[in-house]
């Protein structure tokens, strides 16, 4: 089943009353659709904080859960 049959398979099920949301969705990802947005100042500023916090090292996610007292 390619994905548009599922999308249009799920709308189906959507009552009637509900499916706005669905439109409003859709139309969003159609404006967007193949539009690459640059980050804005905020971005910038947020990527440059996370670089001074960061220093590209990752950390596994067990030893993370362990710090974090966490059992997975």
């Amino acid at each position: 089943m390619s994905n548009k049959e599922r999308v249009i398979q799920l709308i189906e099920d959507i009552p009637e009353q509900k499916l706005i949301f669905v439109i409003d969705v859709l139309e969003s990802l159609k404006a967007y659709a193949g539009e690459t947005i640059e980050p804005d100042e905020w971005d910038l500023r947020m990527i440059a904080e996370a670089e001074k916090e960061n220093d590209g090292q990752g950390i596994r996610m067990e030893a993370l859960a362990s710090e974090l007292g966490i059992k997975i």
